[in-house]
C-alpha cells in the first residue's frame, strides 16, 4: 500500500495547481482523475480567459480583481505559449447601461490595480477604424473603448500544469475513481477503483478538489463535518462559424450582463451564461434558452451576419459559495474549507 502527504481528487485546473504547490514543497502527492487526462471537465468549458475581472469591479470585489491581474502579468511572463494578450472593444450605444464615464473610471480603476504595467493600458477607437470593428452594429454607437487582457486554451493550460507538478515528483492516476476514505488515527486511508479494479493508499491530508461533484464525494469521507452544498451555476459557450481577429466586451441587452465573443480555432467563441443548476445534476450541456439568449445578443451586435451558425458548445459548472442576490453578483473567490482550523486533515 503506497503512502502519500497529500491525494488530491480531481485533475482540474484547481487540483493540478495544488498537486504542483505541495510537489514544489517535497510533499509526496498522489492526484486521483477519473477521465483518462487531465483538464477534460469543467476547466476545458470556460471562457478561455486570463483575465483581471474587469465585471467584478461593479461588485467592489477589488482583492479579487487585484490577485487576478498579479496571476496575469505572471503567467503572461511564463507561459507566453499558452497565454497571449488580446485587443478587447468595448462599444457604447445611445441606450447602453454603462456609460462613458462609467468605462473610464472602470479601465482607469483596471489599470491601477495591474500596477500600470505596459499592458494595462486603454484608449477609444478612431471614428476612422469602426469600419474594422467585424461587422459590428454601428446604429447608435457613440464610442468604442478598447483595453488588452489575456486569452488561453483552458485544457492546454491545465495539462501544463499538471505535467509540471509530475516533473516536480508528483504521481498522476488517471481513469481513478474515488470509492471512500476512512479516517485513522494520525492518517486516512483512501479506495479508488481504476478500470475496474480497487485500490487503496493512505495519506495524511485529502484534498477533495473535484468541483461541481465537490459535495457528493464529501459525503463518501468518514466522519466529515456537515458541510452546505455549493451553488452551481451553469455558463454555455457557443462555437461559431464566423473568424474574428479582435475579442468584443458586450452588453447583452437582455438584461445588461457581460458576454464575451472571442477569436477561437479559426471560429469565434460566444459566452457566457449564469443558469443555476441543482445539486443532484445529471448532466452538463448547453440548454435551448442559453443558445437562444447568446444567439440574440450576437445578433444585437452584428445583424449583418444572418448566415452564422453555431459550430459546437460547451458548458461548465462554476462552484460558488452560497450567498444571496443576482447569480451575476456571486462573489468568484476561491473557498478553501479545512475540517480543522488547527490541523486541517481533509480540505
Amino acid at each position: 500500500m503506497s503512502e502519500f502527504d497529500v491525494v488530491i481528487i480531481g485533475a482540474g485546473i484547481n487540483g493540478a495547481g495544488v498537486a504542483q504547490a505541495a510537489a514544489a514543497q517535497g510533499y509526496r502527492v498522489l492526484v486521483l482523475e477519473k477521465n483518462h487526462q487531465p483538464g477534460l471537465e469543467t476547466s476545458s468549458a470556460s471562457s478561455k480567459l486570463i483575465h483581471g475581472g474587469l465585471r467584478y469591479l461593479e461588485g467592489l470585489q477589488i482583492p479579487l480583481v487585484y490577485e487576478s491581474l498579479q496571476e496575469r502579468e505572471l503567467l503572461l511572463k511564463i507561459a507566453p505559449e499558452l497565454v497571449r494578450l488580446q485587443t478587447f472593444n468595448i462599444p457604447i450605444y445611445k441606450n447602453t447601461k454603462r456609460k462613458q464615464l462609467t468605462l473610464h473610471a472602470g479601465l482607469s480603476m483596471y489599470a491601477l490595480l495591474s500596477g500600470l504595467s505596459r499592458h494595462s493600458f486603454y484608449r477609444q477607437a478612431a471614428f476612422q477604424d469602426w469600419d474594422k470593428l467585424e461587422d459590428l452594429n454601428l446604429d447608435g454607437l457613440k464610442t468604442v473603448f478598447q483595453y488588452q487582457d489575456a486569452q488561453t486554451d483552458d485544457s492546454a493550460l491545465t495539462q501544463a500544469v499538471m505535467a509540471s507538478a509530475q516533473q516536480l515528483g508528483a504521481q498522476l492516476e488517471t481513469e481513478a475513481c474515488f470509492v471512500a476514505a476512512k479516517r485513522g488515527t494520525a492518517t486516512l486511508e483512501i479506495r479508488y477503483r481504476q478500470q475496474g479494479v480497487e485500490k487503496t493508499a493512505i495519506t495524511r491530508t485529502l484534498v477533495n478538489a473535484a468541483g461541481p461533484w465537490v459535495y457528493p464525494l464529501d459525503q463518501q469521507i468518514e466522519n466529515l463535518p456537515a458541510s452546505e452544498p455549493p451553488e452551481l451555476v451553469q455558463g454555455a459557450h457557443l462555437v461559431l462559424d464566423k473568424p474574428l481577429r479582435q475579442a468584443f466586451y458586450l452588453e447583452a441587452p437582455q438584461d445588461k450582463r457581460a458576454v464575451f465573443l472571442l477569436p477561437w480555432k479559426k471560429g469565434s467563441l460566444l459566452g457566457t451564461t449564469e443558469t443555476s443548476i441543482p445539486a443532484d445534476f445529471t448532466q452538463i450541456c448547453a440548454t435551448d434558452q442559453e443558445r437562444e439568449y447568446l444567439m440574440t445578443v450576437f445578433h444585437h451586435f452584428f445583424p449583418y451576419d444572418e448566415k452564422v451558425k453555431i459550430r459546437d458548445e460547451m458548458a461548465g459548472l462554476r462552484v460558488l459559495a452560497r450567498q444571496s442576490g443576482r447569480l451575476n453578483r456571486f462573489s468568484r473567490e476561491v473557498v478553501i474549507q479545512p475540517d480543522s482550523r488547527q490541523k486541517p486533515r481533509v480540505i
